[in-house]
């Protein structure tokens, strides 16, 4: 910890604690049942003594999350919540009121979806990608389902093979909504989705293309020519360590494939075929053979 709050003032800087946020805060005075923060333009905040950090001493500036507490009375904790406001997060319902539905944040008080912002009936015990904000009227950190209003509204410009980073968003008929780089909406058709997704997890992809009306085909796959290369040095690999010879071929069925090398069986084909030009290997009915220094 700093003892920064007389550094501050000496150099006239304004404190801005901001509701929803991590904020480092200096530490004004003890009141026995926890010690005040100097909020700024929010006043003096409290942080309970059970989220003090040991050590802490008047002058000392430590980082804190700013919200509402369930007498909506601005407070601080030390506590981490699962997101903070303008992040989107995968969250469990845990209840459900005529006002809304409830989510784990991770925090004593649950963080509200109001039914205005739920895109689909919440229901308890399920997970949801939301997005965290702090409402301009009431001030209170809230949250929505209803992720498209809160995407950039500029035209997407991204290039075919580009790397994006991919947050899973709900599963469809076609396959997975995801974010990408949480700025705009696209999708991963199932048939080329060989792992197993969740709601909220953020994985590496890659774009297939953007279509004219601003859609976004996505894929996990690297484009062949980043792909190919790895994936016949990992064959390759593999057959050494097997001795020689493998029982996988292109007639090798596709789930025997993933499982083994974690690809398509398209990719197999094309890594092999790589392989076999190169006469490094040789197809022998339902297995493929290192090529020795012996082989004519």
């Amino acid at each position: 910890m700093l003892a920064i709050a007389n550094i501050l003032l000496r150099m006239g800087t304004m404190i801005s604690a901001e509701i929803g946020r991590y904020n480092t805060l200096p530490v004004l005075r003890d009141a026995g049942f926890g010690l005040y923060l100097d909020g700024g333009v929010l006043g003096d905040i409290l942080l309970p003594k059970r989220y003090i950090p040991e050590g802490t001493e008047i002058g000392d500036a430590i980082e804190v999350f700013i919200y509402r507490d369930s007498e909506d009375r601005i407070i601080a904790t030390t506590e981490t919540p699962l997101a903070q406001a303008g992040d989107f997060a995968a969250l469990k319902a845990v209840a459900v009121n005529n006002t809304g539905a409830f989510m784990d944040w991770g925090l004593e008080k649950d963080l509200l979806v109001p039914y205005r912002e739920q895109r689909d009936p919440i229901r308890i015990g399920r997970s949801y990608l939301v997005y965290v904000y702090l409402d301009p009227v009431s001030e209170r950190i809230v949250a929505s389902t209803r992720l498209r209003r809160y995407l950039s509204q500029e035209a997407p410009d991204y290039k075919p093979g580009e790397r994006v980073r991919l947050r899973v968003w709900q599963d469809t008929r076609l396959g997975f909504d995801v974010l990408v780089n949480d700025q705009h909406s696209g999708v991963l058709y199932r048939n080329e989705v060989f792992q197993k997704l969740q709601v909220g997890e953020v994985v590496d992809g890659f774009i297939k293309q953007v279509r004219l009306d601003g859609k976004i085909d996505c894929s996990l796959k690297a484009p062949v020519v980043e792909r190919i290369d790895p994936l016949a040095e990992k064959i390759l690999e593999a057959l050494k360590a097997a001795g020689g010879s493998i029982p996988y071929t292109d007639k090798s069925p596709p789930e025997a494939i993933y499982r083994k090398f974690g690809c398509s069986k398209r990719d197999f084909k094309m890594s092999v075929g790589r392989l076999y030009k190169q006469r490094l290997v040789a197809l022998e009915g339902h297995a493929t053979r290192l090529i020795g220094k012996d082989d004519a």
